[in-house]
C-alpha cells in the first residue's frame, strides 16, 4: 500500500552506489525511514541524491513497519528545500552560516532520539519546520540560542517529557512573589525546577540564577534576555536531554559555541 505525506528529511546515508537510506520526518505518519533506489543516480525519480533537511511530499510504501519502506516519490518544495541548490531556489543560507547549521543538526539528533517510527507529532512537525525556516535569517546568537531554547521545549512536550517551569517539581509551589526570589534549582530526575526548600532530595540539581529561573517559568522573556542567561538555560538544557538520552548528544560540543 502507498501512503502520501508531507516530510522533511532529518538523515541521509549511502546503501550503495545508486541508493540511499533516508529518514523523513512526517507530519501525518511521524518518522519513517526508507529505502530511495537510484536516488543518486543522476537521472533518478528524485532528481538526484536526497539531502538532510529536504522538505516536500512523499510517496512510500508501508505495507510492512517492521521493515524499511521504499521511497517511490519525493518532491521537494523548492522555497523551502533547505540543502538543495538545484535550479537556485532554497534556503541557501542555512549552508552558509554555521550556526545555524549547527542549531539545526542539534534539533535534528535530538528530534530523531526522542521519536519512535510511525509515531505521529503534528504540532511538532510544524513546530520543526517553523524552527528551520526562523533560522534562515538569524546571525545573531542571542537569537539563535532563544530559537533552539525553545524548540527543544516544544520537542519535550510534544513527546511527553515536558518540565515543570511553573512550580516546584516536587512540592507544586508555584514560583511567584518571594518563592521566586529565593534559590532555585533544575533537576533532571524531578523534570523541572525544584525550589530551595526541595533541592537537597535532588543530588542531581542545577542552580540557576534568578534570570534563567524567571526565563524559564516565563518564556516571552527569552527574547529580552542576555546571551550569558540564555547560554546558562542552553547549558542546563544540555545537561537534561544527557541524562535523558543516557549519553550526551553528539552535537552538544557545538550548541555553546554557536
Amino acid at each position: 500500500m502507498l501512503s502520501k505525506d508531507t516530510a522533511i528529511c532529518i538523515r541521509a546515508v549511502d546503501f550503495s552506489e545508486t541508493s540511499q537510506i533516508v529518514t523523513f520526518f512526517a507530519r501525518a505518519a511521524g518518522k519513517i525511514s526508507a529505502i530511495a533506489k537510484g536516488s543518486k543516480r543522476p537521472k533518478s525519480a528524485f532528481d538526484g541524491p536526497i539531502e538532510i533537511f529536504s522538505y516536500g511530499k512523499i510517496v512510500f510504501s508501508d505495507s510492512n513497519k517492521e521493515k524499511l519502506a521504499t521511497l517511490t516519490e519525493f518532491a521537494p518544495t523548492p522555497a523551502l528545500a533547505f540543502t538543495r541548490k538545484r535550479g537556485g531556489a532554497g534556503f541557501t543560507n542555512l549552508s552558509n552560516n554555521l550556526s545555524a547549521l549547527n542549531s539545526c543538526l542539534f534539533a535534528v539528533e535530538l528530534l530523531d532520539k526522542l521519536t519512535h517510527d510511525y509515531d505521529p507529532h503534528p504540532q511538532l512537525f510544524d513546530d520543526f519546520l517553523q524552527f528551520l525556516e526562523n533560522t534562515q535569517n538569524i546571525n545573531n546568537k542571542s537569537e539563535m540560542l532563544a530559537l533552539l531554547i525553545l524548540f527543544q521545549l516544544s520537542l519535550l512536550k510534544e513527546v511527553g517529557l515536558r518540565p515543570v517551569l511553573n512550580a516546584c517539581a516536587n512540592c507544586k509551589t508555584r514560583y511567584e512573589g518571594r518563592k521566586m526570589r529565593d534559590e532555585v534549582y533544575f533537576s533532571s530526575s524531578a523534570n523541572g525546577l525544584v525550589c530551595r526548600d526541595c533541592e537537597g532530595a535532588f543530588p542531581d540539581r542545577l542552580r540557576l540564577t534568578r534570570r534563567a529561573a524567571n526565563c524559564l517559568a516565563n518564556l516571552k522573556l527569552l527574547a529580552e534576555s542576555q546571551e550569558k542567561t540564555l547560554i546558562e538555560i542552553e547549558t542546563v538544557l544540555l545537561h537534561h536531554f544527557t541524562e535523558l538520552l543516557g549519553r550526551k548528544p553528539k552535537m552538544a560540543k557545538y550548541i555553546l559555541t554557536l
